[in-house]
Order: structure tokens, then sequence, then C-alpha cells
């Protein structure tokens, strides 16, 4: 996708004179080196290894009462061993996609070990520590063979673990403290293997860990006065973030257009909460203005550059404006005059848009001037 946009603009310059043929070969030709593109084979190669790791599972979470255990357990040790030695061939002849794949299902096949000798031998235990375990030994294997896959893996075991607490301890914050505390430190670990690997996607199953864990610990344990504290402190961050003189510019940078745009989230959706919370018209009416005006400043301050915040803007301006509508004229006027003024906002929140994205289109040096 990125590679047959960049192949369009780069003809194009080249028809316009901005450049010649040959450089926009040697744009390309590194584009391609650094394999930064969407790949068929790649994804048709993860596709089978989630498809074999996933029919590994449930065959190994079936009772055999044919098989001795002893056979079973040293059947699945097996397996994990072979396909991580698989994974070792394949990387030393240049095979990265059947190596992503055979850590993949190695990975696959060691939460599978977990899960069958607890079966076998009837071990006690909760999901949480078993799942910390597979998110531990993936992460371990992720960065030895410094695999972009297993840190998505990983990735996503983060979560389930994080998960798996609930299923554990239950919801009560207080009497599991260390658990409650897991995810900055799960967060930490999938944002350092994302940058190990060289796996920008298994960053966001970081951020959304600590978006999750914020929401529990603080907005949705501590009430409305914690969520506020929240939100502005979030969106005091992402001015910071943002603002074109700002000393962590280059932390911005550095860190992409994820950073900004998670931590708008957490801003606006802690404002929501606590306008949804709201008793009192006074309250509600002032939320509406500060989220409108934070969706406002986000457009302008990140919007050019960042598609997301550019979305998640528009979709909080749109999502306000309507609750504003419904909050304040349908006791009043009636559904049929709410949905009609919907349609009204909706249109020219529509307009605003259409300029916006305009502006945008423009040349940097045209909309200084």
């Amino acid at each position: 996708m990125y590679r047959g946009r960049l192949k369009r603009d780069l003809d194009d310059w080249v028809k316009r004179g901005l450049i010649d043929t040959a450089t926009a070969t040697r744009l390309l030709d590194d584009v391609d080196r650094r394999g930064s593109g969407f790949s068929i084979g790649s994804i048709l190669s993860m596709f089978a290894a989630v498809l074999i790791a996933a029919s590994l599972l449930m065959l190994i979470a079936a009772n055999w009462e044919l098989i001795p255990r002893l056979t079973k357990v040293a059947g699945i040790i097996g397996l994990i061993w072979i396909f991580h030695l698989a994974a070792l061939l394949a990387r030393s002849r240049g095979a990265d996609r059947i190596a992503a794949a055979s850590l993949v299902l190695g990975s696959a096949a060691f939460g599978g070990a977990i899960a069958l000798i607890g079966q076998l031998y009837h071990l006690s235990g909760d999901t949480f520590s078993a799942m910390f375990l597979w998110f531990s030994v993936a992460a371990v294997s992720a960065a030895l063979f410094r695999s972009g896959a297993l840190a998505v893996v990983t990735g996503a075991l983060a979560l389930v673990t994080f998960g798996g607490g609930f299923d554990s301890f239950g919801w009560d914050v207080g009497s599991h403290g260390l658990w409650a505390w897991w995810p900055p430190f799960g967060a930490a670990l999938v944002f350092g293997l994302s940058r190990w690997t060289a796996a920008d996607r298994a960053k966001h199953f970081g951020y959304v860990l600590l978006l999750a864990w914020i929401w529990w610990m603080v907005i949705l344990e501590r009430g409305e006065l914690y969520a506020l504290v929240v939100a502005v402190v979030a969106t005091l961050l992402f001015l910071v973030l943002t603002l074109p003189r700002s000393p962590l510019a280059d932390l911005h940078r550095r860190l992409g257009a994820s950073a900004s745009f998670y931590t708008l989230i957490i801003a606006m959706s802690g404002f929501a909460y606590v306008q949804g919370s709201a008793m009192d018209a006074v309250s509600i009416a002032v939320l509406g203005i500060i989220i409108l005006g934070l969706s406002i400043a986000a457009i302008a301050l990140d919007g050019r550059d960042n598609g997301a915040v550019r979305l998640l803007a528009y979709g909080a301006f749109a999502a306000e404006i309507l609750y504003l509508s419904y909050e304040t004229i349908d006791s009043i006027l009636g559904t049929s005059a709410f949905f009609l003024l919907s349609g009204l906002v909706v249109a020219v929140l529509a307009f605003v848009v259409v300029r916006l994205e305009k502006r945008f289109s423009r040349p940097a040096a045209e909309v200084k001037s």
C-alpha cells in the first residue's frame, strides 16, 4: 500500500520535473530494500501459522485417553524445539517468512504445553500466572530471534495476560496490587520489543494496555474527580507533544503519530466520562466546550500530518455536538427535531471537513503564506 502510493507520487513528480527518473528509481529501490511494504506472501504465511497454531491448541486441549501422559508431554516439548530449530534454519538461509511463522507456531506450542501439563497433572494455579509465563517466554524468544512477528504475538499476549487477571482475581484492585500494577511493566516490555525488532505495529498493544489500565485503575475505580485529573494531564501532554516549538517535539517525532493519538484518546474519554456523569446543565455545557475546543486544537496542531488524530478529532467533535443537541432539545422538541438538527450539524461538519482537507492537501509553504 505504501509502496504503491509512493510510486504514484514519484511518477507524478517526475512528470512535473520536480525530480529526475534516476532519483525516483533510487528512492523506490531503497524502500524495497528496507522491506517496508505490504507482502501477500508474508500475510499468507502468518495466516497459515495462525491456523495451524489454532488447530494445535485445539488438539492439545483435547483429552487423549489412549495416549500415555509422558508421550503427550514429550510430544509437545518436541514440537517446541522443532519449531524453534526450524526458525533458526530458516533464518540462516534468509527465509524470514518461514522463520516468523515457525516462531509463532513455537510460541503457540509453548502455550499449549502449559495448558496440557496443567490438565494432565491437575496443577493448581490461576489464569493470570499461566498467561504471564506464556508472555514472558514469548518475549524472551522475540528478543533473542529479533522477530517482529513474535513481538506482535507478545503484545497480544500482554493484553490477554491482563485480561486473565480479571478471571483469576475479579475486579477488586486493592486485594491484588501486584497484578494491578503489572500493565505498565508489560507495556514497557512491549515498547522495548517493538523498538528492538523494528515492529512498529507491536507498540499499539502497549498503548492499548496502558489505556485499559488507566481506565480501570483510575477512572472506573476512583470516579469522576480522578477521571478529570487524568483528562487534564493527558491534554497537557498532548499539547506539549504537538505544539510547534515544544521542547518535546523531537520526542514526538521519535515516538511517532501513535503517541499523540493515544494521548488524545485518554483526554477525550476522560472528559466524556466526567460529562456523562454530570447532572447539572452548566457542567455538561462547560465540558462540552472543552471537548469541542480540544477537537479543534487537535486538528490545528497535529491534524495535517496525523490522520489518526484528525479522524479522532472529527469524530469527537461530531459526537459532542450531537450529544449536546440531544441534551438540550430532545425533551422540548421531540425526536424528529433532534434528528433534523443532527442532520444539519453533520452537514455543516462535512463542509468544514472538506475545507480542512483541501487546506491540508496544499503545500506547507502555501498554507503559511
